[in-house]
């Protein structure tokens, strides 16, 4: 079972184009990923023995049967703080366009208990969970 990491342990921000390269170098690591958020992504975070803090995932405009939204789930039960933004508000696999204007739409229970927000910009939510992380 994965448990979060202490304030004093959570790792920098890291951006990953595709969560196909999340490692265990970035446990604990909070990482904006431009892939979509839907199960085969999710497997790539939730395969990890060492698991990052958060991340956020680009909605894919949801698909059929919300399956862009499905890391949300995959995430929380592993102890991971999920978070989706909008594919409306930044580009599908550029994790960067994603910080700089992704819109946060979905939030697992993790990041509700955190403090963020839907309709917060990704860049204030990844903020916030770095500056909360240092009391």
């Amino acid at each position: 079972m994965n448990t979060l990491p202490s304030p004093a342990t959570l790792g920098p921000l890291v951006l990953l184009d595709s969560i196909a390269l999340v490692n265990a170098t970035h446990a604990g690591s909070v990482i904006v990923s431009g892939s979509h958020g839907g199960l085969s992504a999710s497997h790539f975070v939730t395969a990890q023995p060492l698991k990052p803090f958060a991340v956020a995932f680009n909605d894919a405009g949801g698909g059929k049967d919300d399956a862009g939204r499905v890391a949300l789930h995959e995430l929380q039960a592993v102890g991971v703080l999920a978070i989706l933004y909008a594919h409306t508000s930044a580009r599908i696999g550029e994790a960067q366009d994603g910080l700089d204007n992704g819109v946060v739409n979905g939030l697992n229970a993790l990041a509700l208990a955190q403090g963020l927000q839907l309709g917060m910009r990704v860049s204030e939510a990844m903020q916030h969970l770095i500056e909360n992380s240092r009391g």
